[in-house]
């Protein structure tokens, strides 16, 4: 049995991506998984880091519980829509706030070589992506900006494998398009489960 952390990365779960968890959800606990729910648009935090990375405020409590939960999952699904080609602000704020030094990973002293611990190692990621561009088009002429932050976050920290899903053009799609792509994460639900 697998504990899977979900984590909605759009501010409201009324949206396309909120029934996409829905799905992903529903595959994971068919096989009898234990499954949680984080969705960053109900969380209560300061986006900002005013002073960077030189001074830390302490954390709020729903970015500890969000950190617990990061702890307790061996594998990770993550799904946001694209804005600008990347994941929406709050979203990215969430990363810069929870994944921090000495807990997702710390830098080892060195005068010669750029090395770190990965603190979040043994565990695994999915992220599933939408967006208003074609995905060919998002990944071939605008680089996939997404994706490679996903990947380069995760995998910094230990997280591998990380595998992505794309879903476009969303704005343009027909229902029948999108019930495809609602039964499509329903079978990765099942599949990574």
């Amino acid at each position: 049995m697998k504990k899977i952390l979900v984590i909605v990365g759009h501010p409201s779960m009324d949206s396309f991506n909120g029934a996409l968890a829905k799905k992903y959800i529903d595959g994971v606990e068919k096989k009898g998984n234990e499954v949680r729910l984080l969705h960053i648009g109900s969380l209560k935090f300061e986006p900002v880091l005013t002073s960077g990375y030189k001074d830390l405020p302490e954390l709020e409590p729903d970015l500890k519980k969000s950190q617990d939960l990061i702890k307790w999952a061996d594998h990770f699904a993550i799904i946001n829509p694209t804005w600008w080609a990347t994941p929406p602000a709050l979203f990215k704020a969430f990363f810069e706030r929870v994944f921090l030094p000495d807990f997702a990973f710390k830098y080892k002293k060195s005068k010669h070589v750029v090395a770190w611990d990965k603190f979040l190692t043994g565990k695994s990621a999915r992220f599933i992506i939408t967006m208003d561009t074609p995905p060919w088009f998002f990944k071939l002429v605008i680089g996939n900006p997404a994706g490679k932050m996903m990947k380069d976050i995760l995998s910094f920290c230990g997280i591998k494998p990380v595998k992505g899903t794309y879903f476009g053009s969303v704005k343009m799609s027909t229902p029948e398009k999108r019930e495809k792509w609602l039964e499509k994460t329903y079978r990765i639900g099942l599949k990574e489960a």
